[in-house]
């Protein structure tokens, strides 16, 4: 597994390394290179590859989708970047800080263009299916965006519509990934549609992790500060649990501390997080990622190719939900 996916890597490392950018203007694509230079785990590209594989496609057939799936979700960030005023981005400054707001906005845009040519390089009897795909993932992906920024001034959100941003926010790129690599390696419509909700279903598994972790993770393993989301006052599903079980005192001290950024860091983040364990949202959390997981391995139980096949992206699949050990 390991070999193999340090196969895919290199794949998709080296043919962003190789993208041939106009040389005019180059502050447009100067930020773009800036930003897919930044590295990450490729996980998106790589399940495109993946579902190429699991259907015995030419990987090289699914190269150029997959890049375009990758300039695409990096486009997001850098977006998501400018919304957020984020300062740091893997480590590294962010696009509009390295150069401004506008550089930013204008640059992202030519990536969204740049990921679509990318994703239609494929042979024209399929070009209708996959951007199909594409194009629909890509605004719900807007229409999840929006979502988490109406969430930001609202104190009614539900869990439910928690659960159906997250959904088109990161969820639906994972599906739309492993859908178009079985697209391009000619699997059945029916076939390709599993392994979307196998990719959907993980992608929702894997931000309840996220949640779950920026609380109670290990900041050496989770690769940032824990209580990020606390002091953020981000609507997460341990948050929106917690004020729906929450009584008397522990509802009261919510209610005191949520919203409320003139307490120190470290005190706000002990007691809300005594509020999840007391009221048991913490094992509520676990226990919808679990259930998203295991739904996830049930679409893949639909797929009808060889089972050693299936290895590699179960393999993946239980490697994303251990990032804690």
């Amino acid at each position: 597994m390991e070999k193999r996916l340090t196969r895919y890597l290199e794949m998709i490392n080296e043919a962003l390394a190789e993208i041939k950018y106009p040389q005019n203007p180059d502050s447009l694509y100067a930020p773009i290179r800036y930003e897919l230079s930044l590295g990450g785990k490729r996980i998106r590209p790589v399940l495109t590859l993946m579902a190429c594989e699991l259907f015995g496609g030419d990987l090289q057939q699914a190269l150029k989708p997959a890049m375009g799936i990758e300039i695409f979700h990096n486009f997001t960030l850098l977006h998501d970047d400018v919304m957020d005023k984020a300062d740091m981005r893997r480590g590294k400054p962010t696009v509009h800080k390295v150069w401004d707001e506008n550089h930013a906005i204008l640059s992202g845009d030519a990536m969204q263009i740049l990921a679509t040519q990318y994703v239609a390089q494929v042979a024209p009897r399929l070009l209708p299916q996959v951007l199909e795909t594409f194009l629909k993932t890509a605004i719900e992906i807007c229409e999840g965006q929006q979502l988490d920024m109406e969430f930001e001034t609202r104190n009614d959100v539900t869990a439910d519509e928690y659960l159906n941003m997250i959904r088109l926010k990161t969820a639906v790129l994972l599906g739309c990934a492993l859908k178009t690599g079985a697209i391009i390696a000619g699997a059945p419509v029916a076939q390709a549609a599993s392994l979307y909700r196998f990719g959907e279903n993980l992608g929702m598994a894997f931000q309840l992790q996220d949640d779950y972790l920026d609380v109670y993770g290990d900041p050496a393993v989770f690769g940032k500060n824990i209580g990020g989301d606390i002091l953020n006052d981000k609507k997460t599903y341990l948050l929106i649990e917690a004020l729906q079980q929450a009584q008397g005192d522990d509802l009261a001290l919510l209610n005191r501390y949520v919203g409320n950024s003139g307490v120190a860091p470290e005190e706000k983040i002990e007691a809300i997080t005594g509020v999840y364990n007391r009221t048991g949202t913490d094992k509520l959390c676990i226990e919808k990622m679990d259930t998203y997981y295991q739904a996830a391995l049930a679409c893949m139980d639909e797929i009808l190719v060889p089972e050693d096949r299936k290895l590699p992206l179960l393999a993946l699949a239980c490697e994303l939900m251990k990032r804690d050990h």
